[in-house]
Order: structure tokens, then sequence, then C-alpha cells
């Protein structure tokens, strides 16, 4: 698995949009995004900690691959 890079949270829901998901809704700095039935929770945080990020693709049943080609 390839290191995950420091990216904001706008930046993680970008790529998030990028391979289908949609945001749902968002209440203060928390952005809910689904795709079919699954879904994740993102908080727009200047940077996100790579724990954080991690928990995120958990969530979103994504591989950090598929995230990283999603950010370019």
């Amino acid at each position: 698995m390839p290191d995950l890079p420091h990216v904001s949270g706008a930046q993680a829901i970008r790529a998030l949009e990028r391979v289908g998901f949609s945001v749902v809704r968002q209440r203060g700095s928390h952005v809910v995004l689904r795709r079919a039935t699954a879904g994740c929770v993102v908080p727009k945080h200047r940077e996100l900690k790579v724990g954080t990020l991690s928990g995120i693709l958990k969530q979103a049943g994504i591989t950090a691959e598929e995230f990283i080609e999603a950010l370019r």
C-alpha cells in the first residue's frame, strides 16, 4: 500500500467526487458524501491527518491507489 499524501478536506472531497461520490449534506465542517450504499464523512480541515484519511477511505470502500489516482 502506498503512503497516503497530505491533503486538505476540500481536496479529498474533490477526489471522492471524481470516483463517483456526491455531497449529500454538510453540517459545520463535516461533509457527508454517498455513492450507492457506501458513504463517508469528510471534515473540511486545512490538512487531514493520515489516520483520518485512512478511516475515510475505509468508510468509502476505496483503496489508497484509487484515491491517489483521483487526486491527479
